[in-house]
C-alpha cells in the first residue's frame, strides 16, 4: 500500500517518543482532567474506558465557554484529528461536517455522519443530519468517534459526533452571556441547572442575531432546550425538550472563481434577484431511562418524537421550471419524525475475567410531506407560485445490534459487535399532470456490518490496537429521489455504498494530562455515490464504483508547565475514485460523457489539516494562540478546480473577576488575526460552477459571561 512508505516511520517515531515527553524539571504541570480516562458514550461501552476501547475517540470539555461566543458547534471541532468543520458563512445551510473524509460530498446539512444531541439521533433514518438545532450554551461535553467502530451506530456512519449536557448532583448554577462581533453579530443567552432530592435540571436559551460577513446573509436563530432529570428508585429518567426557530435566513449562495476572488465578501447576484432564504422551525421532545438492576444489568430506554418544517426559496431561473417533470423553486417540507430504542447490557466476570455484553433494537421513522411551487408569479421573482410537486414519502429503519469486550489476557482485551440494518423508503406522488406521471414507489436496503477489535497494553501508560469492520451507507431521499435516465419514479437501481474498515493506533498517557495518540487507517468503499446528471433543477445520482480513504492522524496534548500547555494535532488524508467513471459536466445534460479517471481526488476532502494551540493560564488571565491549516480541496469530480489550502492564526484572552456571590467573566478574540483571503467551505458539484462560499475576514468578538454557583 502506497500510504504505509510514507505514514509508517512516522507512526513509528510518535511510538517512541512519547516515553521522552514529560514537564520540564523543576515546573511541575498543572493538574488537568484527563477526559478519556471516563467512559465514552460514543462506543456503547458501560465500564471500559476510551482510553481502553479499540477506536479514535476524542472528547472535548467545554468548561464554562472560554473566549467562545457559543453559537455554533465548529467553534469547538478545530482541534480534533480526522474531523473537517467548515463554516459556510451561510445559516441558511448547515455546518459541513466531515470525518476522514466521510461527508464531504453534502451541499447541505450533514451527510455521512451520525449526530446525537443527549442521546437523541440528529440524523434521519436515511442519513441526512443536522446540526443547527443544538445550542452550545447547553452542551458540556462533545464526544466524537472514528473509525470502523461508528458503524455500529448504524446506516450513514462514517464517524459519530454526540453533544452531551450535564445535570450536577447537587446544587445550582446559572450563567449569562452576552457578545458582540463584527459584520453585526450578538449573541445574547442564558443557562440554569442544578440539582435537588428530586429533580434535576439544565435550561439554556440563546438568540443569534447577524448580518454576515456576506451580502445577503443576514440570520436570526432562537434556541431553546431543558432537560430535566427524575430519580425514581434507582434509575433515572430525563425529559428532553428542544425548540429551534430561524426565520428567513438569507442564502447567499455559492460564487464562481471569478465572482470569489472578485469580492469574497459579495452574494451570488441571482441570490439577490431570487431573494434566496431559508426558514425553519423545530420542536422535539425526547425520554431517556436507564435502570440498574440485579448485579451488573442495565437497561436503556430512549424514545424520541419531533416535527421540523422547512421553507426555502431557490434561484431557480424560469426557464427551467417550463419542464413538466421540474418541482419549482420553492420547498415547503413538513417533516415528523421520531423513534425508540431499547439496550440492555451486563458487566461482570467471564472465566473469572472482566467481560461486558451488551444488545439492543432501535427503530426510527421520518414522515414527510413534500410540496414544491414555483418562485415566481408573473415577472415578480422570490415569490410563491403554482404548484409543481405534491409528494408524500417515509423513510424509516428497524435495527438490531450487540457487542462484546473481554479481557481475554492481563494485558489483551477483545471488543467484537455486529448490526443488521434495514432501511426502507417510500414515495406517493399526490401531483400527476401531463408531462409528469406518477412518481411513487418503494425501495427497501439491508446490510449486516461487524466488527472486531484488539487492545494490547504494553506498560500501564500505553495502549495499542487494532480494529476492522464493515458499514453501510445508503442515498437519502433526496439522492433515491430521482432516476438517472430521467424516468418516473425513485431511483430503484441505486445501490447502498459499502465500506471495509480497517484501522491500527496506539495512545500514551503521562503525569499531568499529557497525551500522545496517533492512528493509520484505511476505508475501501464500493458502489460510491457520485451525482450522474443535472437537468432543469434536479440532480440525479449513480453508483460509481470504488473508492478508497486512507491516511493517518496524530494528536498531542503536553503540558509545558504550571501555565503553559501545547495541543496539537494533524491529518493526512489521501482519498480517491478507484474506478474510472463518466459524468455530466453542465447543466441540462442528460447523457454523461465526461470521464473521472481512477485515481481523482473525492471531492471536498482536504489531503492534509493541522491545528496547533499555545495556552496561558494564570490565576485571573488565560490567553490562547491558534495556528489552523487545511490543504487544497477539489470541488467536482473530474477535479478540473479547486480551492486552495489556507492558513489562520486565532487569539483569544479571558479575564476574571469576583463578583459577590458569582464571578465576572470577560472575553475577547480575533479570528482569522492576519486577514487571509481563504475558501471556508465549497459545495461539491455545484451545477452552475458556484463552488466556492468564502471564509470571513478578520472577525472581533468581545463578550461578558457572570457565572453564579451556590455554595
Amino acid at each position: 500500500m502506497r500510504m504505509r512508505s510514507r505514514v509508517s516511520p512516522l507512526l513509528g517515531a510518535v511510538l517512541l517518543a512519547p516515553g521522552a515527553i514529560a514537564a520540564p524539571a523543576g515546573e511541575p504541570a498543572a493538574p488537568m482532567e484527563t477526559l478519556d480516562r471516563v467512559v465514552v458514550t460514543a462506543t456503547r461501552l458501560e465500564t471500559v474506558t476510551a482510553f481502553d476501547a479499540p477506536a479514535s475517540t476524542s472528547v472535548v470539555a467545554l468548561g464554562d465557554g472560554g473566549a467562545r461566543p457559543q453559537a455554533a458547534l465548529s467553534e469547538v471541532l478545530d482541534g480534533i484529528p480526522g474531523l473537517l468543520a467548515r463554516e459556510r458563512q451561510n445559516l441558511a445551510q448547515d455546518t459541513q461536517l466531515s470525518i476522514r473524509g466521510f461527508g464531504a460530498r453534502s451541499t447541505f446539512g450533514v451527510r455521512g455522519l451520525r449526530l446525537y444531541a443527549d442521546g437523541v439521533p440528529a440524523t434521519m433514518p436515511d442519513g441526512q443530519g443536522q446540526v443547527s438545532h443544538v445550542t452550545m450554551l447547553a452542551a458540556d461535553r462533545v464526544e466524537v468517534l472514528r473509525g470502523p467502530f461508528s458503524a455500529l451506530h448504524g446506516n450513514s456512519s462514517g464517524g459519530v459526533i454526540q453533544v452531551w449536557s450535564d445535570i450536577p448532583d447537587e446544587g445550582h448554577e446559572a450563567r449569562v452571556q452576552a457578545s458582540v462581533a463584527s459584520h453585526d453579530s450578538t449573541v445574547i443567552g442564558a443557562r440554569l441547572r442544578g440539582a435537588g432530592e428530586v429533580l434535576g435540571y439544565s435550561v439554556a436559551a440563546s438568540v443569534l442575531d447577524t448580518q454576515g460577513y456576506r451580502d445577503h446573509s443576514a440570520a436570526r436563530r432562537e434556541s431553546l432546550n431543558a432537560k430535566l432529570r427524575f430519580r425514581p428508585g434507582a434509575g433515572t429518567l430525563d425529559l428532553l425538550l428542544n425548540h429551534f426557530n430561524a426565520p428567513d435566513a438569507k442564502d447567499p449562495l455559492g460564487l464562481t472563481r471569478m465572482q470569489a476572488w472578485t469580492d469574497p465578501s459579495q452574494a451570488s447576484p441571482v441570490a439577490t434577484q431570487y431573494d434566496t432564504r431559508k426558514s425553519v422551525r423545530q420542536d422535539q421532545l425526547g425520554v431517556v431511562y436507564e435502570w440498574p438492576f440485579a448485579e451488573g444489568h442495565r437497561l436503556r430506554a430512549m424514545a424520541y418524537g419531533g416535527r421540523r418544517e422547512v421553507e426555502q426559496y431557490l434561484a431557480l431561473p424560469i426557464a427551467a421550471q417550463a419542464n413538466r417533470l421540474n418541482s419549482g423553486g420553492v420547498i415547503d417540507l413538513d417533516n415528523d419524525y421520531g423513534g425508540a430504542d431499547l439496550r440492555w447490557s451486563w458487566a461482570g466476570d467471564l472465566a473469572g475475567r472482566p467481560f461486558e455484553l451488551s444488545a439492543g433494537a432501535n427503530a426510527d421513522r421520518q414522515r414527510q410531506h413534500r410540496r414544491g411551487y414555483e418562485n415566481f408569479v408573473g415577472t415578480t421573482l422570490g415569490v410563491r407560485g403554482a404548484l409543481r410537486r405534491d409528494e408524500r414519502n417515509q423513510v424509516w429503519n428497524v435495527d438490531q445490534y450487540a457487542q462484546a469486550w473481554w479481557r481475554v489476557a492481563p494485558r489483551w482485551s477483545l471488543l467484537m459487535g455486529a448490526r443488521h440494518s434495514r432501511v426502507g423508503f417510500r414515495s406517493d406522488d399526490d401531483y400527476i399532470a401531463t408531462g409528469n406521471p406518477d412518481d411513487s414507489g418503494r425501495v427497501v436496503y439491508e446490510r449486516t456490518t461487524p466488527v472486531a477489535g484488539v487492545v494490547l497494553t504494553p506498560a500501564d501508560a500505553w495502549r495499542v490496537y487494532a480494529s476492522v469492520g464493515r458499514g453501510f451507507e445508503t442515498p437519502t431521499f433526496n439522492e433515491v429521489g430521482y432516476r438517472a435516465d430521467g424516468g418516473a419514479g425513485l431511483a430503484f437501481d441505486l445501490r447502498p455504498a459499502t465500506t471495509r474498515n480497517a484501522e491500527l493506533g496506539m495512545k500514551w498517557r503521562g503525569e499531568h494530562g499529557a497525551r500522545v495518540e496517533a492512528a493509520l487507517f484505511r476505508a475501501d468503499t464500493d458502489d460510491e455515490l457520485a451525482v450522474a446528471r443535472n437537468v432543469g433543477g434536479r440532480s440525479s445520482f449513480r453508483n460509481v464504483g470504488a473508492a478508497r480513504r486512507q491516511g493517518v492522524e496524530m494528536q498531542a496534548d503536553l503540558p509545558l508547565s504550571e501555565a503553559w500547555q501545547l495541543q496539537a494535532a494533524y491529518t493526512w488524508l489521501d482519498a480517491t475514485f478507484r474506478d474510472s467513471f463518466p459524468i455530466c459536466t453542465a447543466s441540462g445534460c442528460t447523457s454523461p460523457v465526461v470521464q473521472v479517471a481512477a485515481g481523482t481526488r473525492i471531492p471536498g476532502v482536504a489531503r492534509q489539516q493541522a491545528s496547533l494551540r499555545l495556552r496561558w493560564q494564570g490565576k485571573q488571565w488565560n490567553a490562547a494562540a491558534q495556528l489552523l491549516g487545511v490543504g487544497d480541496v477539489t470541488v467536482n469530480d473530474t477535479g478540473s478546480e479547486r480551492a486552495p489550502g489556507y492558513g489562520l492564526l486565532n487569539l483569544e484572552v479571558v479575564r476574571d473577576w469576583s463578583a459577590g456571590s458569582g464571578r465576572l467573566q470577560g472575553f475577547a478574540r480575533i479570528d482569522n488575526a492576519l486577514d487571509r483571503f481563504h475558501i471556508g467551505s465549497v459545495i461539491v458539484n455545484e451545477g452552475n460552477g458556484r463552488f466556492y462560499e468564502p471564509g470571513a475576514d478578520r472577525t472581533f468578538t468581545v463578550g461578558l459571561r457572570w457565572l453564579w454557583a451556590d455554595g
